[in-house]
């Protein structure tokens, strides 16, 4: 069975086909967010701090770090900035850390300064990102996102998709990393524009887990983008990637509606034994007035997840995002 070790200083993670799906907050990012960008930018890290720990007590399992303020020479400020985000967020929530760029110089200096053992996100298909992070995966020995496009761009063909994904397992097995330690990005495409998205990601999965053998992650809001309501729709899409083979995902804990489906969604694959984090999470729940769902309490349990918007160093290279 397929195990993606990801530790903090004090604590592991196992990401698997067997395990809770392991939730990667997205919050701590400042892309589309120009409060928090100029937050950063100033040395203010009051809403970082805050994001940490409100997605830590909603259930994340790993946070994700990105601090991509700006697109004006991010070679030169962005290392020292999410050096300084990252130091901070370790020192302050002890749960594994997904060091997010696409700055090769910033995973690296990163790297430098991570405790435990940390998810690098990302890299992709082409040749000039694979020989500069697949060396630095191998010399750190810390797993990766594989995001399945390459110099051609993101396909609108699944079968495309999935030999850029196999192409760069294979390429960090000549490195001499473990297809375990590749969490494949099948990339999930908005739904209102491509009315075959959802099958099109459930089809991938499933050749991912049964051909390639490897764990997955996604943004995962991306497929409600551009239409009303997302979070329904979100919380619909989470129990049916988990039933398709998806075993992480970049989202937003502090969403109740689809924490929620990510709980019920562990409790009904199995991996959420005796049903021990939804009792403790929901054994005190109680309808909110008119019958809507009232938010479960905060600290839901290892292994819980969330759903909400996928903000991440991937953004600039995939397009639209919510």
């Amino acid at each position: 069975m397929t195990r993606t070790i990801v530790a903090s200083a004090r604590k592991e993670i196992v990401i698997g086909f067997d395990q809770p799906f392991c939730v990667i907050g997205e919050r701590i990012n400042p892309t589309g967010r120009k409060k928090l960008a100029a937050e950063m930018v100033e040395g203010n890290f009051d809403t970082v701090r805050s994001d940490a720990r409100a997605q830590v007590a909603a259930g994340a399992t790993m946070l994700d770090v990105n601090a991509g303020v700006t697109a004006v020479d991010p070679n030169a400020t962005e290392p020292a900035l999410l050096v300084q985000t990252l130091e901070i967020v370790q020192d302050l929530v002890d749960v594994p850390l997904s060091i997010d760029s696409s700055v090769t110089a910033a995973i690296e200096a990163a790297l430098q300064v991570a405790k435990g053992r940390p998810l690098v996100n990302s890299v992709t298909g082409e040749e000039e990102k694979l020989e500069a992070i697949l060396p630095l995966v191998k010399k750190y020995d810390v797993p990766v996102v594989a995001i399945s496009n390459d110099e051609t761009g993101i396909s609108m063909d699944p079968d495309v998709r999935f030999a850029v994904a196999k192409k760069i397992v294979e390429r960090a097995m000549d490195h001499g990393i473990k297809a375990e330690d590749v969490v494949v990005d099948p990339l999930v495409m908005p739904i209102g524009a491509l009315g075959d998205a959802g099958r099109q990601v459930f089809a991938l999965l499933r050749r991912l887990r049964e051909e390639l053998k490897v764990n997955t992650t996604c943004g995962l809001s991306n497929i409600s983008f551009g239409l009303p309501h997302r979070h329904g729709i979100n919380a619909a899409f989470i129990p049916m990637v988990i039933g398709a083979g998806m075993t992480s995902a970049i989202m937003n804990p502090c969403r109740p509606q689809e924490m929620e489906a990510v709980r019920g969604a562990n409790v009904l694959a199995g991996t959420d034994r005796d049903c021990a984090t939804w009792i403790r999470t929901y054994k005190d729940y109680k309808p909110a007035e008119g019958g809507n769902a009232a938010a479960a309490p905060a600290g839901g349990g290892e292994g819980a997840a969330s759903g909400g918007r996928r903000r991440g160093g991937r953004e600039a290279r995939m397009g639209a995002r919510g």
